[in-house]
């Protein structure tokens, strides 16, 4: 059972905890390289605009106990693929293994297919075996895997691919 959370938007008053919880290297291991490491005010206070401004992606607060912990957005593709989103996320190390990123990661794909997506998709380095649970446990399929995919700190890696469909 996931402890009590809640998803809202970005507010310039998360700065503070959003730089505190994603200051955190095995956080930014887990992720693409325009989440910087190590992650300032200054990043916090940019990434709340970015997200406040954001036109067609939905990004949100991952809130426990009134403060924001993580962040989770679905980003919609382009040309013939724009019946499909993107789904990202990040929670901060303490809140691990609590279900926490599971329960967000099904809110935002029903949110997703209520906006009228057909599909939504996420990408997960194959040395991140506890995104891809979260995932698994979310209802997504594993797709397959795309080899020396990507190239993070340094190391090729293979990147998986998991979507869920509406239809």
């Amino acid at each position: 059972m996931a402890s009590s959370f809640q998803l809202r938007p970005f507010l310039e008053k998360d700065q503070e905890s959003v730089s505190r919880h994603a200051n955190n290297r095995k956080i930014w291991a887990g992720v693409r390289d325009h989440f910087p490491h190590p992650y300032t005010l200054e990043d916090a206070a940019a990434f709340i605009k970015m997200a406040q401004e954001e036109e067609d992606a939905v990004v949100k607060a991952i809130v426990v106990e009134g403060q924001a912990v993580g962040a989770i957005g679905i980003h919609p593709q382009e040309d013939v693929h724009r019946i499909c989103v993107e789904i990202g996320y990040w929670l901060g190390e303490e809140y691990w293994g609590m279900g926490i990123t599971t329960e967000a990661v099904k809110e935002m794909t029903q949110l997703a297919f209520e906006l009228g997506y057909t599909r939504v998709f996420a990408t997960v380095f194959g040395n991140n075996p506890a995104s891809q649970k979260v995932l698994e446990k979310a209802g997504y399929n594993y797709e397959g895997i795309m080899k020396s995919a990507a190239l993070k700190d340094g190391q090729i890696l293979d990147v998986w691919m998991y979507g869920i469909v509406s239809l």
